[in-house]
């Protein structure tokens, strides 16, 4: 579960990243493909909310 529950930790992170640069608040690195391209917000909204499902379902697994 522990394995699990970094994974979804990991998307949350990384989704905010890839959302952050689509949006063009995150301009590192400089030279990123992501920045200013709305299709990386989608991708990230979308990395950010399968970590969270992921975290809520080994909470679930854990507290069942």
């Amino acid at each position: 579960m522990l394995m699990l529950r970094a994974a979804g930790m990991f998307l949350v992170a990384l989704g905010c990243i890839w959302a952050l640069q689509g949006i063009g608040l995150l301009s590192w690195p400089a030279d990123s493909f992501m920045l200013g391209d709305r299709g990386w917000v989608l991708r990230g909204i979308g990395a950010v909310a399968a970590g969270a499902a992921l975290m809520a379902l080994v909470e679930w697994r854990r507290r069942r």
